[in-house]
């Protein structure tokens, strides 16, 4: 199938987990297509609700609050603490309730402190709010892993980075949005600046209930139905696709699947043996209802790739010990860290772009700082997608060699660091030189992003909420980190981006020696 034919025709399906190997994106009736654009869709509105203040805090908000400088780093450490709260939370969520549920629940959530925002009268309000509106900015962890339970290993990385990147987007728009919204309600309704900022939050507010409700009614749990019948659907797809007496049990509540070792069994995938296809039958009865099967549209497997698959795969209900285990092996680790690096980065950065700007650029106002620190988000639109879709790119077409993502992600972080570096040191003063700059670590920075989410999905996939919940709050807390190394320096910017860089560099540097897989893990390869 041709590349422009795969974003509008029916995927090939993997027969097992029932995951789709390309991404229908223009195909919105498809069920993965649908969960495609409400896992970007959801991500991009939360993410714009939970940036919203930052254009306007450049000068109206903090001239109407009589705000410092300190102030506004602290609204803006306070917004990050209250996500990176959410995510850790939201991780064993999804593996305990279903991704697509917590979803709904941290938007509705967030869309309360967003219309309770024209109630803040004072700094202490500001940053209770901003606490609580950073609920929204916990999506992120769902709408990944949903998107890994709808889309297989060899287009999963582009998946993730494309509904992360359209999603981190808008950290951008908001930056066109709020201060296009806050003009026209005073110039054209004619409302004061001391209400119109605050009306102006009413519009994110209709988008993301909207939007919550769109999931509640149009989309599925799994492609296999609801998140309490996996185990039994995929029990029962492993033992119609395979011979008689060869299925076993591999899929319960209380199998070994929560625990990979080599007790499970060799994954044989490498070892050069003949592999023999399956053909697979049209329907498959599940009991509560029944599973379609379209033999054109399946992926052929072999029978122990089907076995790795339903071992290995498939989401368990976690454990405190299983969850310990996930959250404390290297490869979490390493991923916690180069996130710190990539999203807490971009997430420092988007809350201190447009007031960087304005101290360079005076001329510029605080609608042109705005327009032109969206260029910084607006850039995830490409710069994530495409740090997946060439680890994806490096491992389907390269190698089936998951170092080779590994080592993308640690070289793209190394050279974000260099970018923030020569930020700081030359602190530019022309237009194009600073742009250019900001532009080139954008890309590197953001690209970062979705290098690490197309790796995350291979480590420990039966526990892949905790995984993504953990990486995602290590992420806000690198947030929190380089927002109080803005905070410290005031309006000394150029300071703050260049020890940035260092410490990123230094970061990516230390962990580079991490296998990208747990010794003997079946699943995920």
């Amino acid at each position: 199938m041709t590349f422009p034919a795969v974003l509008w025709s029916a995927p090939t399906i993997n027969p097992i987990n029932r995951k789709a190997r390309s991404i229908p994106v223009l195909k919105p009736y498809n069920k993965y297509g649908r969960v495609f654009f409400f896992s970007w869709w959801g991500f991009f509105i939360a993410f714009w609700s939970w940036y919203a203040f930052p254009p306007l805090l450049v000068r109206t908000i903090r001239t109407d609050l009589k705000l410092t400088q300190t102030d506004v780093a602290n609204s803006n450490i306070a917004a990050l603490c209250g996500t990176l709260v959410v995510r850790f939370i939201a991780g064993p969520m999804c593996d305990r309730f279903g991704p697509r549920w917590t979803y709904i629940v941290i938007l509705l959530a967030g869309s309360i402190p967003t219309a309770l925002a024209g109630a803040v009268t004072d700094v202490s309000g500001l940053i209770a709010l901003r606490f609580f509106v950073g609920i929204l900015g916990g999506t992120f962890v769902p709408c990944q892993v949903w998107s890994t339970g709808f889309f297989d290993k060899n287009v999963v990385g582009t998946s993730n980075a494309l509904i992360g990147g359209w999603g981190n987007s808008g950290g951008g728009i908001t930056y066109f949005l709020m201060p296009l919204i806050f003009d026209s309600l005073r110039e054209d309704q004619g409302l004061t600046a001391h209400v119109a900022w605050r009306v102006a939050f009413i519009v994110p507010f209709i988008l993301i209930v909207s939007t919550a409700l769109c999931m509640i009614f149009l989309c599925p749990d799994t492609p296999t139905g609801k998140w309490a019948d996996r185990h039994e659907a995929s029990q029962a797809l492993l033992e119609a696709h395979l011979p008689p007496g060869q299925s076993g049990h591999a899929l319960t509540e209380k199998s070994d699947s929560s625990h990979p070792s080599s007790e499970r069994g060799d994954y044989l995938n490498e070892n050069g043996e003949k592999k023999r296809e399956v053909h697979l039958p049209a329907s498959v009865d599940v009991g509560r209802g029944s599973i379609e099967v379209v033999a054109a549209h399946e992926a052929p497997m072999t029978q122990q790739d089907m076995l790795n698959t339903a071992k290995g795969e498939v989401v368990v209900a976690p454990s405190f010990k299983e969850a310990m285990h996930v959250i404390f092996s290297l490869q979490t680790l390493f991923h916690s860290a180069t996130y710190i690096c990539s999203f807490g980065g971009e997430l420092a950065i988007n809350s201190y772009i447009a007031s960087y700007f304005l101290k360079n650029f005076p001329y510029l106002g605080q609608t042109g700082a705005g327009r032109w620190g969206s260029m910084f988000g607006l850039l995830n639109v490409v710069t994530r997608p495409l740090g997946g879709v060439v680890s994806d790119l490096l491992y389907t077409q390269v190698s089936k060699n998951l170092w080779l993502k590994k080592g993308w992600i640690t070289f793209v972080g190394i050279i974000s660091g260099a970018f923030l570096v020569a930020i700081g040191l030359t602190n530019p003063h022309n237009e194009a030189k600073m742009f250019g700059l900001i532009a080139g670590m954008a890309f590197f920075l953001e690209a970062g992003n979705g290098a690490n989410f197309a790796l995350v999905p291979h480590v420990h996939p039966h526990a892949n909420g905790i995984v993504s919940g953990t990486v995602g709050a290590m992420g806000n807390t690198g947030g929190v980190i380089f927002a109080t190394l803005f905070r410290f320096h005031g309006t000394n910017y150029a300071e703050s981006f260049w020890i940035m860089g260092v410490m990123i560099m230094a970061l990516n540097v230390s962990i580079c020696w991490i296998k990208p897989l747990p010794k003997d893990q079946i699943g995920g390869r």
